[in-house]
Order: structure tokens, then C-alpha cells, then sequence
């Protein structure tokens, strides 16, 4: 393994002490030009990098936001992310990223890496519940806003998404193109948003007499998952199949729709399909997607912003809980308008 170079390696060679050389590389003023020059040709030569993290606790900051995402090869969680980093550049931060990848023990370990090394606020889009670690951080002095969700306590600032609109809004839309036999077809019960947008769906068939409404829960909310899915379906007799479906994310519609078309079931004039997310790839799917639009990029940056004025202290009450509005998108996989 190569050895570091660390700063006593450029003190030996420089031929001063550690603190002439954290000074001349840190507080050039407290020491003379010939020295500074002898410290910086020592360090060059030997390739040394001050260590940011230290310097900056040092001084009683670390220069690091944490934020942890159900899933990042969800591009939904990605866009957010990059929304985040786009606010915290702004503000001369960095973020360290955690990838739950739909496990709850997975989401502890980052929560607890943050901890470890210190960051100033914690960004969280939650897999589990929140009061698995919420107290704990809030004892370490950790400000943390919530990306995604909602805190029911009203405890902690949150940037989310009304889903339980996004999934009136996606069932209303099938009921308006003719359709009877919906089904609402997601992954991760436990996930509250999933379980906002299968409220919303029920909202809308409660209103609707004579439409029903089947919910299918799957194992993930990949892509594969929707293909093997459409499989399911298709083995089903057309009569007891839903016409028209909602999924709790575009990775499970995508996956569907090309599992229905390959076994000949026509999409929408067999089977609609809304998607949710509106990832980038929803507009180029074999049929492009009807998705629910969230502005994944806008909610990171704004909670990214709202969690740096916690931590200035210019946090103001009207941005402590921010709920977006979502909007749908209609495409051919629920239209036969071309």
C-alpha cells in the first residue's frame, strides 16, 4: 500500500517544525517569505495535499451536507440529488451521498457516516421511519430536512410532493379516456409515498361508480419487474385484466409496457398505463409514457437551501414545510390521439 504523504514528511524535509509548515501553508503572514518558499517547494516535491476535512474542523466546520435517497438508479432520486449539489456549490459546500437502495439497514449506515465524519445537515429522502433516528441526530445537533416526505411530528422542515394528488390525478385521467378496471401496481408498501398515491388512486374511483380498482404489490420497482409483470398479466384471461393501470414509478410502467407489447397486448387500446416520475426516458419509451410529473431537481435544490439557512440561522417560518404540486403529462400510453 503507498504510504500518504503527511505534513510531517514535509517538515523533515523542509527542515522545520509541523507548526512552521501548517503555517506556511495555512497563516502565510506569521512566518517569513524564505520560509514559506522552503515549505511549498518541500511540499510540491513531495506531492503532499492538506487534508480539507481537518482544516476545516479545525475551525468548527466541516464543509460537508449528508444526504441519503431511497434509490439513485431511480433517475428521479438522481435529478434530486443534483438539485441538492446545485445549492450547496452555491453556497461553497459539498455533499456526500447515501444510497439506501431500498433497505432500511442500509439508510441507518449512512445516517450514522454522517455522524461520523461530521456534516453539517443531513438531507433525507426516508425509506424506513424517520423515528428510527430522528432523536439521534437531533441530540448530535444535526439540523436535517426532509427531501421527499413528510414529518408527521411537524418536527423536522420537509420538500415534498402531494402524492396523494399525483394519484387522483393519474386514476382520474384513465376514468376520463373510458376505463373501468384500474389497477394501481407498486413496490414497498411501507413507502409512504407509494402509499399517498394508491390513496389518491382510491380517492378517484370512490368517486366514479361502477369503476374498480385492484392493488398489485411487487417485490422492487424496477424495471424488470414491470416486464415480468406484463408476463403476469398477460396470462390472465382478457376479461379479468385491468384496462387501464397506474404504477408508482416509471421504471415499473416502462417495464410493463414493453412486457405487454411483447406478448401482443396492445397499449392504451388493450391496457393504459401512467407512469410516475416523469424520469427523462418516459418521453422516448417504445410508447411514450403518461407520467406524474415531480420536479425532482427543483425539491433538492430547495431543501438543500432551507437546510444551509437552518444551519446560518436565517431559516424563516414560511419555508419550514414546502409541498409541491404535481402535474401530468399525457402521452401516448393513454392516448390513441396521434
Amino acid at each position: 500500500m503507498v504510504k500518504r504523504v503527511g505534513i510531517r514528511d514535509v517538515a523533515e524535509l523542509a527542515g522545520v517544525s509541523i507548526s512552521t509548515v501548517s503555517n506556511a501553508l495555512n497563516r502565510p503572514g506569521r512566518v517569513s517569505d524564505e520560509l514559506v518558499e522552503r515549505v511549498r517547494a518541500a511540499s510540491d516535491r513531495l506531492g503532499y495535499v492538506p487534508l480539507q476535512a481537518a482544516q476545516q474542523l479545525r475551525v468548527g466546520r466541516s464543509g460537508l451536507l449528508g444526504m441519503t435517497v431511497i434509490n439513485i438508479a431511480n433517475p428521479f432520486f438522481a435529478d434530486m440529488v443534483a438539485g441538492a449539489e446545485d445549492a450547496a456549490t452555491a453556497a461553497g459546500l459539498r455533499i456526500l451521498v447515501g444510497n439506501a437502495s431500498d433497505d432500511i439497514a442500509k439508510e441507518l449506515d449512512h445516517l450514522e457516516l454522517f455522524e461520523r465524519v461530521q456534516v453539517e445537515g443531513a438531507l433525507v429522502s426516508p425509506f424506513g421511519p424517520v423515528d428510527a433516528w430522528q432523536e439521534r441526530l437531533r441530540k448530535r445537533g444535526v439540523p436535517v430536512v426532509l427531501v421527499d416526505a413528510v414529518d408527521d411530528a411537524g418536527v423536522m422542515p420537509s420538500v415534498s410532493l402531494d402524492d396523494v394528488a399525483g394519484g387522483r390525478l393519474a386514476a382520474e385521467h384513465l376514468i376520463r379516456t373510458g376505463r373501468k378496471r384500474l389497477a394501481f401496481v407498486g413496490a414497498r408498501e411501507e413507502v409512504r409515498q407509494v402509499r399517498e398515491r394508491l390513496e389518491g388512486a382510491r380517492a378517484a374511483v370512490a368517486a366514479h361508480p361502477g369503476v374498480a380498482l385492484e392493488p398489485i404489490w411487487t417485490s422492487t420497482a424496477t424495471t424488470q419487474r414491470g416486464l415480468a409483470f406484463g408476463d403476469e398479466l398477460a396470462d390472465r384471461r382478457p376479461e379479468d385484466r385491468p384496462d387501464g393501470i397506474v404504477t408508482s414509478n416509471d421504471h415499473l410502467a416502462m417495464g410493463l409496457l414493453h412486457g405487454l407489447i411483447a406478448r401482443g397486448i396492445r397499449v392504451p387500446e388493450d391496457i393504459a398505463v401512467v407512469g410516475y416520475d416523469d424520469i427523462e426516458f418516459a418521453a422516448i419509451a417504445e410508447v411514450p409514457l403518461t407520467s406524474v410529473r415531480q420536479p425532482a431537481r427543483e425539491m433538492g435544490r430547495a431543501a438543500a437551501e432551507i437546510l444551509i439557512a437552518r444551519i446560518n440561522g436565517t431559516e424563516t417560518p414560511d419555508l419550514t414545510n414546502v409541498v409541491y404540486q404535481p402535474e401530468l403529462v399525457i402521452r401516448a400510453s393513454t392516448s390513441t390521439a396521434r
